[in-house]
Parts: structure tokens; sequence; C-alpha cells
């Protein structure tokens, strides 16, 4: 939402002298809420469940930690770079907004990305275990028995 209101608030500035940064800005602002929504939209009706080929916490980490960063640089360069219009002032406070929640979700994705990669690892060391003990369990079959002797 923040990405939304952020986008809304510079696309509403009607003139800009040095409009790099304004349009950097629009970029990562529109990038970043089709992205995340697109994402939103996978998880909330757990289509990401019929395609287990992807890493999605860490897919979700990716999107989280490039989208701080962005709003981070875009956010600075409008900034420097603004009239202090109105419009321009209120997407440079909603992108350090955004910036914020994103960087949230990104420790709670690492969080949930360690998480997962530990269990993942655990349960590859104990299919490990169990198919090295099984190759260990001696089956006695009469055959091998006679040829020993």
């Amino acid at each position: 939402l923040l990405a939304l209101t952020a986008f809304i608030c510079i696309e509403t500035i009607m003139e800009c002298s040095p409009c790099e940064g304004l349009y950097f800005f629009e970029f990562v602002s529109c990038s970043a809420l089709v992205v995340t929504g697109a994402l939103l939209l996978l998880f909330s009706l757990n289509l990401h469940t019929r395609i287990p080929q992807i890493n999605w916490n860490l897919t979700d980490l990716v999107n989280t930690g490039l989208s701080t960063f962005f709003f981070f640089i875009a956010s600075v360069v409008l900034a420097a770079l603004n009239h202090k219009t109105g419009a321009e002032i209120a997407a440079v406070v909603f992108g350090f907004l955004a910036m914020a929640v994103y960087a949230v979700n990104t420790f709670l994705a690492i969080q949930k990305w360690q998480l997962s990669s530990r269990q993942q690892s655990s349960r590859q060391s104990s299919d490990y275990i169990r198919a090295r003990t099984e190759s260990r369990e001696v089956v006695h079959r009469p055959e091998i028995q006679r040829l020993d002797a």
C-alpha cells in the first residue's frame, strides 16, 4: 500500500526540470508494486504450492531485499533533487516508509529462510543416516554363508 501511495504521489507531479530522479522513483515504486503484488497473489491463492521447484522463501527474501535497497536509493535521490512541492515531499515520505516496511519484511524473510534451510539440511542428514543404516543391515542368506565356509 505504501508503494502504491508513493507511486500515486509521484504520478501527480506535472512539471520537473531534472526528471531523472522522478523517473527512477517512479520505476522503483511501480516495479516493487507489481512484483510484490504478484507474489502476494501467488501466496494468498496458494498457487506457489503448485511449483515446488522454486524456493519461495528465497524468492520473497530477494524481492524484499532489492525493494528495500532500491526504495532507499530512489527516496534519497528524489529527496536531493525535488522542488519541494507537496507531491514530491509526500512521495519521498512514502518512499522512506515503504523502504522501512520492506526492511522489516526482509528481516522476517531472512529468519524464515534460515529456518527452512535448517529444516531442509536436518531432513537431508536424517535421510542420509537412514539410508546408511539400511545399507549396513545384514540380510542372512544361506547361499552367502555356504560360500564363506
